[in-house]
């Protein structure tokens, strides 16, 4: 597997920055619904999200953009320490559950013409299966 770390932590390269961003969200919201995942880790993005409706801010709301960053870099660290904290092999199980649901949606299926034709200039090989764990003869 491919797996990168950006600003907000792991995803598997999608090709563009928007995909990436929402592989991760859908990565948090997982990872939230797994009960693998300590309860009181699960408090962190809960906070961030909290911070956002909360009235109290570090920097006031009324500077015209200052007030939303702080917010959303609330937010945004809130979800790195989520997946900073959340058990890695967790975080890599549901990674790669997402990657490979993608993946599967774009996947062409058929590229050649007939049903169950090998697609055209593809180099086809045959050969014989035969299961050495399997006792019966």
């Amino acid at each position: 597997m491919n797996e990168k770390r950006n600003w907000l932590g792991p995803y598997i390269p999608e090709g563009s920055f928007f995909k990436e961003f929402v592989q991760q969200v859908k990565l948090v919201y997982n990872l939230m619904l797994d009960g693998r995942v300590h309860p009181i880790t699960k408090l962190i993005p809960i906070a961030a999200l909290a911070y956002l409706v909360f009235p109290a801010d570090i920097v006031i709301d009324l500077t015209p953009v200052l007030g939303q960053v702080d917010d959303v870099a609330i937010l945004l660290l809130g979800f790195r320490f989520f997946l900073e904290f959340a058990p890695d092999e967790v975080v890599q199980e549901h990674l790669r559950r997402l990657t490979k649901q993608v993946r599967e949606t774009w996947e062409v299926k058929n590229e050649g013409g007939a049903e169950g034709a090998p697609p055209p200039n593809k180099e086809v090989v045959e050969g014989e299966f035969k299961d050495l764990d399997d006792k019966r003869e």
